[in-house]
């Protein structure tokens, strides 16, 4: 009887710390996740090459030496990767969600300004441009995250744009997207990219929608009962998960979010929403490390100004053959 393949996770925090007790394991591991083919020098696409003793690749095209670190979001980092490892871990297997200081703290990082830009550059990779999109029967609303909170700080209130599917078991996925404003042209982009053509797509009977919508999704209006009916009895899916995200936001952050980066929170809870699901708690760190060496370099600069960037990497297939016992990863 074939014996089963191993995870390409770790299962548990002593499992990770088992697995990437050295340096050089953390950053084959994110070779392997960047190359899951093989490697290709990003340069000159070249497919062929060599690793060096330091673990890096020269290109057998243009000889240029590269590092799966580098044009990543660890690119450049003074930071063990180790530490980044546990980082990650921590970030998806804290329900209510992973503070700086709590990261601080536990991972000992010479500074809080370290572990807060490490927990955004993460963020930034959470929500991934062309990723699949929503389909069957999706419920599509505008609402503000955010907002006042009597007693636990004040959050800034941002507009977005929610599309939730619903399905005979509940809720399926769900997309959350920062939105200027609620007209039929951003309304519009925003179905386009979240909505697969086709679907059925519910909304209240604003007039804003049908001319969005147009003829590329079977539209179904609902009207709302009376004069300052509560939305929810119209869009019952949209409006648990707003209660959902904004209950989440109000966790270890105590209200403390600016409007500027309550979209990169936004983006991680939608990245937990999503995977609510899944079997194990490795399967969230495989992903968000996957997603960290398919985006690109953030500076601490730019998280100061926007509190994340929206890059458009060409997501790796993931890899999950068994390997050596050495590197169950491989």
């Amino acid at each position: 009887m074939p014996t089963p393949a191993r995870p390409a996770y770790p299962n548990s925090y002593a499992d990770l710390r088992l697995w990437f007790d050295e340096e050089w394991k953390c950053l084959d591991y994110l070779d392997w996740l960047r190359w899951p083919n093989g490697f290709s020098c990003p340069a000159c696409a070249n497919a062929h090459g060599w690793q060096a003793p330091d673990h890096r690749w020269r290109c057998a095209g243009c000889g240029k030496r590269v590092s799966a670190l580098a044009g990543t979001i660890f690119h450049g980092t003074r930071t063990s990767l180790s530490v980044w490892f546990s980082a990650a871990w921590l970030l998806v297997n804290s329900k209510a969600g992973l503070s700086a200081t709590q990261l601080h703290r536990e991972t000992e990082l010479g500074s809080l300004q370290t572990a807060w830009a490490m927990l955004h550059r993460y963020r930034s990779v959470m929500a991934q441009p062309g990723r699949d999109r929503l389909s069957g029967n999706v419920e599509v609303d505008v609402s503000y995250l955010g907002g006042s909170v009597p007693g636990r700080g004040s959050l800034g209130r941002v507009l977005f744009a929610v599309a939730v599917e619903v399905d005979a078991d509940g809720l399926g996925r769900t997309i959350v997207a920062l939105i200027p404003s609620a007209g039929t042209a951003q309304l519009a982009a925003f179905l386009l990219d979240s909505v697969e053509p086709g679907s059925r797509v519910v909304t209240h009977d604003w007039s804003a929608y049908p001319a969005g919508i147009r003829d590329r999704y079977v539209h179904v209006a609902r009207p709302i009962v009376a004069p300052g009916s509560p939305t929810r009895q119209v869009l019952p899916a949209v409006r648990r998960v707003v209660f959902q995200a904004n209950h989440w936001l109000m966790g270890p952050r105590q209200g403390a979010v600016s409007a500027e980066h309550l979209p990169a929170y936004v983006d991680e809870w939608v990245f937990r929403f999503n995977r609510r699901h899944s079997d194990s708690r490795g399967q969230l760190f495989h992903a968000l490390l996957g997603y960290a060496v398919a985006g690109a370099p953030v500076t601490y600069q730019s998280l100061l100004k926007t509190g994340r960037t929206r890059p458009a990497p060409s997501l790796p297939v993931p890899r999950v053959e068994s390997g050596s016992l050495a590197l169950p990863w491989r």
